[in-house]
């Protein structure tokens, strides 16, 4: 007898106590998804087990003591790749302090004024782990930060010869990628199954040494292959 999975695991971690209450509000609403721990900053957080536990965790970037981009960093080197995805929250779509957390190991960002259906299917897509979190709004800060992406990336980095290292078709599938789409957007432009794509990704991930999509998007940036 198989036993259906529980709901995704969430931890919140901010300093406004309203922020946590009407968050937890609407995703305890939700069937598949459960608040599991709570902390009101990046210490608290980096203390709380069962925050470690979590599936994702919604991480505000600005917190006294110990900010969003320190605790995602530790959090996740503490958990050595088996810690959970964090989303950063920010005030501000063009925040370089998203940026920072992204390239500390987030797994992406959302605006805390976000619409409450867009919260929910975040947590969902990044714990799938399939999918860019809001990728417009990502790609406006990639954008916004391009050029200095650029310049912190020598032509002779590990990024450049990895992105060098793909193949033709991977890097078509990595330049959908980094403009945003989806695997099945990726599938029907290229006339390829949804499992080939799934497949290409799976190998550019490995090939960038990337984390996930939003990684493999920072490093697209850095090395040239977008340009905003």
């Amino acid at each position: 007898m198989t036993h259906a999975p529980g709901p995704i695991r969430i931890g919140l971690v901010d300093d406004q106590q309203l922020v946590r209450s009407g968050f937890k509000m609407l995703i305890d609403s939700q069937p598949d998804l459960e608040v599991v721990a709570e902390a009101t900053d990046g210490r608290e957080a980096l203390a709380s087990p069962a925050l470690a536990r979590a599936d994702v965790v919604l991480m505000d970037v600005r917190m006294p003591e110990i900010d969003g981009i320190r605790a995602t960093e530790r959090l996740l080197a503490k958990a050595d790749g088996a810690g959970p995805k964090i989303v950063v929250l920010t005030t501000f779509d063009l925040d370089e302090y998203a940026l920072a957390a992204i390239q500390a190991g987030a797994s992406g960002f959302l605006l805390k004024d976000a619409p409450p259906e867009e919260l929910l299917e975040a947590i969902r897509t990044v714990h799938r782990g399939d999918a860019v979190i809001a990728p417009s709004t990502t790609r406006r800060l990639l954008q916004h930060v391009a050029p200095l992406l650029r310049s912190q990336t020598q032509e002779e980095s590990p990024a450049h010869a990895a992105v060098a290292s793909l193949t033709a078709r991977e890097r078509e599938v990595f330049e959908l990628m980094a403009a945003g789409d989806s695997n099945p957007e990726i599938a029907t432009r290229l006339f390829l199954s949804e499992a080939t794509v799934k497949s290409h990704v799976r190998r550019i991930l490995a090939k960038l040494d990337a984390r996930d999509r939003v990684q493999a998007v920072v490093i697209a940036y850095s090395t040239g292959v977008v340009a905003p």
